[in-house]
Parts: structure tokens; C-alpha cells; sequence
């Protein structure tokens, strides 16, 4: 080949890669063209995004405060921080019922049995409230709700008891969880006493007063309940099972003479 023909050959492959350029270059632009409409939308969404968050964010807030509304949200105010039950709050100052005992009950006391000392006059030191239950054995539950009754009772919280000895007649072990037992001190005992005197004992039913020899022979006097329900704190459709307990009243009497006639001036009723 000559280079006459070797130029021409050249000059036809550069003018055929021109017109193939040529060619591309409008689908090349359109290509760029459909590329720039789909970036539009997505740049929008990524710009309405934040503001879409920001929105939500009241309706967050807007829910918690519903929540706070309708009591989902607070926490339990009966107990702490640690999630151990407060304890009853009482008012300040001596309660009616021990009030009733230094201005009436001592002197009363103290002429009858004509002591030379005020500090001889016997008086209440505490008063124990005891339960237990047999079918604890088999049912936890029983024992738990039991608890939490007395609890609501006496305005305290019981401690479980459990056996010392086993029983093989009783199918009891040693150590088994068996009852619980609230021991009352200062205000809680004299508004304990007061609710059982006046308001518990009255609804009794067929009540004919308490028996007066129930004592030990060092003036403490042990009651003996059937039903927990004579309570007014319990809610009698919510009773699973009807027990009774033992209430011990200590005082410092010497005979039962002096603790008999100390809880007779209390307001305890008994069988004539």
C-alpha cells in the first residue's frame, strides 16, 4: 500500500470515531438528564427529613404526658428508692387514746389501788399481733396475702415466722414458714387499740363481750380473733381465705387484778 492510501485510510477511521462521538453525545445527555431528575426527589426527602424528626418530637412529649395523665408513667409512691415500703406517716403529738390514759386512766388507777407513786400506775408497753396459718405449707400465696393484710391492719410490716421444731403429725419441718407477727410500740399501738375497741370488736358478730381470764398471771392479756374481716381496712370481696390471730397486750401490771382493771379504763368490753 502506498501512503497516499494509508493517509486516506486514517483520515476515514478519525472521521467515522467523530460521527460515533457525535452520535453518543445526546443519549450521554439525555442520561445526565434522567440522573438529575431522580437525584431532585431524593435531595428533597433528605431535607424534610429533619423537619419530619423535629415534628415527631412534640408528639413524643405529647405522650408522655398522657402517660403521666393516666398514672402509667409515675412511680410508685409507696415505696422508696430502694423499693423497700415507706413507713406510715402519723401526726405529731400524743395520740386521743394516750391522752385518755394520763388524764383519766391514771388517776383512776392510781386511787383504786392506792399507790403512792404515779410511776407505779401500770400502763401498755405493746401489743403483739399474731397469726398463722396451717395451709402455708402447701401454699405460699396464702401466707403472702396473709402478710399483707396484717400489714394493712396494723399499719406496720410483719415478719414471717417460722417453726422451730418438726411434727411429723403435722407434716411441719423445722424452719417451714408458717405465720407472721407484728409487734406495735408508741402511736401505732394506741390508734391500733383504739380502731379494735371501738370500731372492730363491735362487729363481732353476736358479740357479748371478751372474756376476763384470759390472763397469764402477770397482768398481759392474749385475745383470740376468728376473722380478720371484723377489720375495716380489709376488703371483704377480696379475701381468698378467712383466718384468725392472737393480740397480746403487755403492760407493766404485777397481777391480773392491776392489768384487768388497766384495759377495762381503756375501753376493752368485757363479758359481765
Amino acid at each position: 500500500m502506498t501512503e497516499e492510501n494509508k493517509k486516506e485510510q486514517a483520515e476515514a477511521k478519525t472521521e467515522a470515531k467523530t460521527e460515533v462521538k457525535a452520535e453518543e453525545q445526546p443519549k450521554a445527555e439525555a442520561k445526565a438528564d434522567k440522573l438529575a431528575k431522580e437525584a431532585k426527589p431524593e435531595a428533597k426527602k433528605e431535607a424534610s427529613a429533619p423537619a419530619d424528626k423535629k415534628a415527631d418530637k412534640p408528639k413524643k412529649e405529647g405522650k408522655k404526658a398522657k402517660g403521666k395523665g393516666d398514672g402509667k408513667g409515675k412511680k410508685d409512691e409507696s415505696k422508696d428508692k430502694k423499693g423497700k415500703a415507706k413507713k406510715v406517716e402519723l401526726p405529731k403529738g400524743p395520740s386521743p387514746y394516750e391522752t385518755h390514759y394520763a388524764e383519766r386512766c391514771v388517776p383512776a388507777l392510781k386511787e383504786e389501788f392506792k399507790y403512792a407513786n404515779v410511776m407505779q400506775v401500770p400502763r401498755l408497753t405493746k401489743i403483739v399481733v399474731n397469726t398463722s396459718m396451717a395451709d402455708a405449707l402447701t401454699d405460699v400465696k396464702l401466707l403472702e396475702t396473709a402478710a399483707k393484710e396484717l400489714a394493712d391492719i396494723t399499719g406496720q410490716r410483719p415478719v414471717l415466722t417460722k417453726a422451730r421444731k418438726s411434727i411429723a403429725n403435722f407434716k411441719l419441718r423445722e424452719g417451714n414458714t408458717i405465720g407472721a407477727r407484728v409487734t406495735l410500740r408508741g402511736k401505732l399501738m394506741w390508734e391500733f387499740l383504739s380502731r379494735l375497741v371501738n370500731i372492730a370488736l363491735p362487729r363481732v358478730r353476736d358479740f357479748k363481750g371478751v372474756s376476763p381470764k384470759s390472763f397469764d398471771g402477770r397482768g398481759n392479756y392474749t385475745l383470740g380473733l376468728t376473722e380478720q374481716i371484723i377489720f375495716p381496712e380489709i376488703n371483704f370481696d377480696k379475701v381468698s381465705k378467712v383466718y384468725g390471730m392472737n393480740i397480746t397486750f403487755v403492760t407493766t401490771a404485777k397481777t391480773d387484778d392491776e392489768g384487768r382493771a388497766l384495759l377495762k379504763n381503756m375501753g376493752m368490753p368485757f363479758r359481765t
